[in-house]
Order: C-alpha cells, then structure tokens, then sequence
C-alpha cells in the first residue's frame, strides 16, 4: 500500500519495531495521569499501525490520543526497540494539521502567532525596568512564559544577573516559535527573523535564555542557523549561573526537578546541581532524577489543552518531592514553575523556586 502520510514515510520501520512490550507506559506521564492505554506511547503507535495498513484515517476522532502528549521523551529513553516516539507524533500532528484537522488550543495558538508576537496574544509586556535593544556583551532572552506568566522568576533572574555586575541587554523579544514545532504547525519564519535580526543588532556575542525550550529551538533549528553562523553562544541561564561562586551558605533540604526540555532533550543535567550543591548542605534527589525525572505535565500543548490531567501529573511530580522532606524545590524551567506551582496543593509546605529566586533570599537573609 503506497504511503498516505508523512509520518509513515518517514516512521514506517521505527513504529513496525513497537514490540508493544509495555516499558512505555510504564514512565508516560500521561498513562500514569489518566491509566487509558490508548494514550500512552504503545497506544499512540497501535493507531499509527493501523492507520498505515489503511484500517482507520487520520480523522478528529484521533485527536485525543495523538495530541495528548507532553513529548517528555520518556517513552524513548526507556525504549528497548529505540522508538523516537516524540518525533513521530510530531509529524503524525502535522499530517493532522494538514487535513485542518487539531485541538482548538492548537489552532488557536498558530492563529494568535501570525498576528502577535507571544502565544498569550498580550499587547503590552512587562518593561522589568530594563532599557531595551542597547549594545552589550549578553542578551537575555525571557520567553513567553516567563515574560507574561512568570514574571517573578525573570525578575530575580535580572536581579542576580545585575548583582554579579553582567553586561546584558533585553530585546523587544518574539516568541521563538519553537513550541509550533511540537503542535503539527511549521515555525514563523515572521517571528524567527524578527529575533535574528533584533538579537545580532546588539551585537552580543552570548545569548542567554530563561527557558530551555527557546534554549532548544536557538541551539538546534535550522532557521537560527543565522545566529550560530555569526558565532554567538547560546546557553541557558542554569548553565550560565554555574560559572559563579556564590557566598550563601544554606542548610535547608533542597531538590531539584529536571525540566523535560533542559534534561532529556537538551542532557542539561549537573550544571544546575553544581550550583545547589554548592549552596545547600542537604540537597537531595527525588526517586525519579535525571533521565527517569517525571514530567511536570506542562510540555506539547497539554497544559493548555488538557489541563486537568496536566496538573495531575503536576501532583505526582510534586508527591515525590513531598517524599524527600525538601523545604525548597529548585527547577529551570518557567513552564514546570508555573504548573508545579499551580498543581501544589496547601497542606504541602515547601516552596517552588528557581536558582536566582533561592539564591537572591540567601544574600538578603
């Protein structure tokens, strides 16, 4: 039967290699949310077989399954066949997309990108008390997340930037337009030149994010090839703080969740520890860390889309923390603060920080 959809042109051999063996849904936070099989990654691949041999189409009905899906990339590090799970929903989304067919989230998301320049549709951001688009050393790329949702985060992240005396500049920044990628839709070549041309403008030679998806699309996408080619550095914000010794000293049990994007995509693990550890006396890791970390639940859409079971899988997350006895939860990424802090629930007594906002209070304590 000749191939219908790109995902089989492209996927065919790895989704035939599915063993079914069940390691998947094991580690898929969405199965361990919601225990429907057709969810977890041995589901999703059980549709794309069947689809291939021409006994269902790509229709609404399998919107649920195919695009709930944090692409956590679980599922393949724990693969025995070597299945690239993400990577076949990824485009198995776009052949949806194609035939118009999506979650209204994700519609709406694509629509809000071709006329604003954040996936919130915001007029007006936050200023943070910064000049804009001057000449300096560094650029520090916010994010859309971390421009309108969590502004806290970024201020402590300018805060500290600003104490150990480095020369940054913000920008009037885009959406990198990365998070489309995950959601079947192309990148915004409007949105992606906009951030070439604004960023090389300032002629800084390191461009530092606050989010390890921006983080991911600039280090890896070929539209940024631009900025790569000019010889700019790309780092996140965790990776930039570990060049510093920080004078703060805390015997406060501390843990540290691993974003999905900054951890198994990105193999961003020690720099952000190096830091707590040289901070806290009692750091300690939750059962599932590194590789095996659980996911937050906010990645590929879900939080916006599915939003209940998002914040159930928050609840796990945020159960294994309980278990350790922290005071302060540590992670990178805007996205997990912001719906691990959401998910949290009030008889639970510790607090969800980032590295600048724990370290900001230990110099003012």
């Amino acid at each position: 039967m000749e191939n219908r959809y790109e995902f089989e042109k492209r996927f065919k051999e790895q989704i035939l290699k599915c063993s079914r063996c069940g390691f998947c849904q094991a580690v898929c936070p969405v199965y361990g949310a919601t225990l429907r099989p057709a969810l977890n990654a041995r589901g999703k691949m059980l549709i794309l077989k069947e689809v291939m041999e021409g006994k269902i189409d790509l229709t609404e009905d399998l919107v649920e399954s195919l695009f709930q899906c944090t692409t956590c990339a679980s599922c393949s590090i724990n693969c025995p066949s070597g299945v690239e799970v993400p990577e076949i929903l990824k485009i198995a989304r776009k052949d949806l997309v194609k035939e118009d067919i999506s979650h209204p989230a994700f519609k709406g998301m694509a629509k809000v990108l071709e006329q604003y320049s954040n996936i919130y549709g915001e007029d007006e951001e936050e200023d943070f008390g910064k000049q804009k688009g001057g000449r300096a050393e560094n650029i520090f790329f916010i994010g859309c997340v971390g421009r309108y949702r969590e502004d806290e985060a970024t201020e402590a992240n300018l805060e500290l930037l600003d104490r150990l005396g480095v020369d940054y500049t913000l920008i009037e920044e885009a959406c990198c337009g990365g998070v489309l990628e995950d959601v079947g839709y192309s990148i915004n070549k409007r949105l992606v030149d906009y951030n070439i041309k604004t960023i090389t403008e300032t002629g800084a030679r390191t461009l530092i994010t606050g989010c390890p998806y921006c983080w991911r699309t600039f280090k890896n996408r070929e539209e940024y090839a631009p900025l790569r080619d000019k010889g700019i550095e790309i780092v996140h914000i965790s990776q930039f703080f570990s060049r510093y010794e920080f004078d703060v000293k805390t015997d406060k049990r501390v843990t540290y969740h691993d974003p999905c994007d900054l951890g198994r995509h990105s193999s961003i693990y020690d720099e952000p520890r190096e830091t707590l550890t040289r901070i806290t006396s009692d750091f300690v890791e939750m059962e599932h860390h590194h590789q095996n970390a659980l996911c937050c639940g906010a990645g590929g859409g879900v939080r916006g889309a599915y939003p209940k079971n998002s914040i159930q899988m928050a609840r796990r997350r945020l159960k294994e923390a309980e278990d350790t006895g922290a005071e302060i939860i540590i992670t990178e990424c805007n996205s997990c603060l912001h719906n691990l802090s959401n998910a949290r629930l009030r008889k639970q007594k510790f607090r969800i920080l980032n590295t600048a906002q724990f370290i900001l209070e230990l110099m003012d304590s």
